[in-house]
């Protein structure tokens, strides 16, 4: 694994959480400020029930806690989460970076080759 910092597992259902537009939403409404889940459920066309099972999809994956303040639950974003998410991304994105480096070497060898045969 590229990241060491996350399980397969964890970046899973990271990854599979993220994946939906919904949550992609909701999480960025806690990161904005922390929102009872009947809040959150005012924002999107769908039951309360719906938007209680995509609350726990994120919470599963880690990337949301909820508290409970009277009878409301409360969600809030778990930043060390997302970091652990970017960082992961972030370590691909080096992989990436590095392999078109080499590729662009190869090929600038190449040329270089190609122009000494010529002369």
């Amino acid at each position: 694994m590229v990241v060491e910092e996350l399980s397969e597992a964890d970046a899973d259902r990271i990854f599979h959480a993220l994946a939906d537009a919904t949550r992609r939403d909701i999480i960025a409404r806690v990161i904005r400020a922390e929102e009872s889940v009947s809040a959150l459920a005012q924002h999107y066309p769908m039951s309360f029930a719906a938007v209680q099972k995509h609350v726990a999809v994120l919470e599963r994956a880690s990337l949301v806690t909820k508290r409970r303040r009277g009878r409301e639950q409360i969600v809030h974003a778990d930043m060390a989460a997302l970091g652990r998410a970017a960082r992961l991304l972030d370590a691909y994105e080096e992989l990436w970076r590095h392999r078109a480096a080499g590729i662009e070497q190869i090929l600038a060898e190449d040329r270089e080759g190609e122009g000494k045969a010529e002369r």
